[in-house]
């Protein structure tokens, strides 16, 4: 069940993010939810496995930090990246070569 609600944290952030962040027109609606929340359930899996008690605080702290660290690095890194990427496109495809 904990689980379940880290997981619901991690999506949460996830939309959060696409919305607080420059450049969402440049990936889906549903990116950054699904890096939120299979971030959050890769963290809280591997805190699992390392014996930290899912009662604890601690496993939760850690756990949404993480998470937000990540999706909050992901979604402007990738908007920066995408939209660079499709102008170095655009560019390729109007220049004289391309046309040939």
């Amino acid at each position: 069940m904990e689980l379940l609600f880290i997981v619901l944290a991690g999506i949460i952030m996830g939309a959060l993010a696409r919305y607080l962040f420059p450049l969402r027109d440049t990936h889906g609606v549903v990116l950054m939810p699904a890096v939120g929340g299979i971030t959050a359930a890769i963290v809280w899996e591997i805190l699992t496995w390392l014996n930290w008690p899912w009662d604890g605080g601690w496993i939760w702290v850690v756990t949404v930090v993480v998470t937000a660290l990540v999706v909050g690095i992901t979604a402007p890194v990738l908007g920066r990246t995408r939209r660079a990427h499709d102008r170095a496109q655009l560019t390729a495809l109007l220049s004289p070569k391309a046309r040939a």
